[in-house]
């Protein structure tokens, strides 16, 4: 009798330690969900190649020519162009997106921003991308997404979601936010993930959102560290309806501040991937 009560114990344990290991690996990341691909750009190509115009647009200008201020409407440094020197593919597997001091177009400073804006635009799914970040006082990348109906409506009630930005002076932080009616500009529903050690200038690491009907989790390396649920914004909830993809490296703006004597240019921000995920259900 006191051999089975003792078999009948470690069954339990047993039983309860596997409830507990799958609780925390469903928490810290979708390897319990199922997914299937349902767009990507893996950057393959030869070196100095721009990105593929079937899947990109590259934009020009320093906003302007986008009905924004100068600055793209906060005060960034940059005019983004389509040249290899500043957005082209490294020749390893990666976008490198180049900002540049030089003087170009009545501008300090060059960079680039490509979206896929009428290429390619979903609704809920999972948006990740492999990068590895510049560094610097001034430097600000951005891995994000816009409303598709942004035309008709404009900025913020289309919505924004930021699946990563980064201030180039704080090297281990990247904040995920989102933006709408009521919670835009320097008020976003916001929060931070730190590197428990490292930087992210000097590897590569994943950035993504899960995006469903209610809500939106963000995480980095399959880490989640944020959960927005349509309750918690303090405005309109409209991440309802298709978002297309922005990837940029501005310098300079109201996020970050200018560079200074500090900030070593060119400065790089290499993209092994994005993908982009259809939950099966």
């Amino acid at each position: 009798m006191l051999k089975i009560n003792f078999i009948s114990t470690i069954f339990v344990e047993l039983v309860l330690i596997s409830i507990l290991l799958f609780s925390c690996s469903d928490s810290t990341g979708p390897g319990s969900r199922e997914w299937n691909l349902v767009w990507q750009d893996e950057f393959n190509g030869s070196v100095g190649q721009l990105p593929d115009s079937t899947k990109w647009e590259l934009q020009i200008g320093d906003g302007t020519l986008y009905g924004l201020p100068t600055g793209w409407g906060n005060n960034q440094l940059e005019y983004v162009t389509d040249r290899p020197a500043n957005v082209s593919l490294d020749g390893n597997g990666n976008l490198a997106i180049i900002a540049r001091k030089e003087s170009y177009q009545s501008s300090a400073y060059t960079s680039a921003r490509i979206n896929t804006q009428n290429l390619f635009e979903k609704k809920y799914g999972r948006f990740e991308a492999r990068m590895k970040l510049p560094w610097g006082q001034g430097l600000w990348p951005a891995f994000w997404m816009l409303g598709s109906n942004i035309d008709a409506v404009g900025w913020p009630n289309c919505g924004e979601i930021d699946i990563m930005e980064y201030r180039g002076q704080k090297t281990s932080r990247i904040h995920g936010s989102l933006h709408g009616p009521g919670y835009s500009g320097g008020q976003p529903v916001t929060d931070s993930y730190d590197l428990p050690n490292g930087r992210f200038d000097t590897e590569f690491h994943l950035f993504a959102v899960e995006w469903r009907e209610n809500y939106i989790e963000f995480f980095v390396d399959d880490i989640r560290y944020q959960t927005v649920e349509k309750k918690d914004v303090p405005g309109e909830w409209v991440f309802d309806q298709p978002f297309f993809i922005i990837i940029n490296l501005a310098v300079g703006g109201n996020y970050v501040g200018p560079p200074n004597e500090s900030t070593v240019f060119p400065q790089t921000m290499l993209v092994d991937y994005i993908r982009v995920y259809e939950e099966i259900e």
